[in-house]
């Protein structure tokens, strides 16, 4: 179990999560599939955990934080000291949930950070959604060993 700090409303917890994990490059088709699903889960009220890095992942952000379903943003980083006002928006109406396995003096993003990050998103989520994943990288690695644990993954 990896602990993790946590800043909002930590009932989210309680709900059914999905992560949504999406490599950094990606075919132009997997941006607008990624738009629809997004769209989707807002419209359905799903619970969406991530790390909303990427640029594919921030626009996910975008259209989820559209919605008044939940949203959980996980950090490869400690707490930032000041938050987007829509972000911020999201915390005061306690639809935001925002987690990190990592102390606030942790300030930059690496490979190694992101992965220990996905892999607590991977832990807290009832299921994944992998939009894509690159061949060989790290995100087609944590699929595997998700795999392993026997948790429910979603492809395209």
């Amino acid at each position: 179990m990896i602990l993790y700090y946590t800043l909002g409303n930590t009932d989210i917890l309680k709900l059914h999560k999905t992560a949504f994990l999406c490599s950094r490059k990606c075919p132009a088709d997997v941006v607008l599939k990624s738009y629809d699903w997004a769209i989707e889960r807002r419209e359905k009220g799903d619970c969406v955990i991530s790390g909303f890095h990427s640029k594919i992942e921030k626009d996910v952000l975008h259209y989820l934080l559209k919605g008044s379903q939940p949203v959980i943003l996980a950090l490869a980083r400690g707490f930032k000291k000041r938050l987007e006002p829509e972000l911020k928006k999201a915390l005061d109406d306690k639809r935001l949930l925002i987690i990190t396995p990592f102390e606030e003096k942790v300030k930059r993003v690496t490979s190694e950070t992101s992965a220990r990050r996905n892999r607590l998103m991977a832990e807290v989520a009832d299921e994944i959604f992998v939009a894509y994943a690159s061949k060989g990288g790290n995100l087609e690695i944590l699929a595997s060993d998700i795999l392993k644990t026997g948790k429910l993954i979603h492809y395209w």
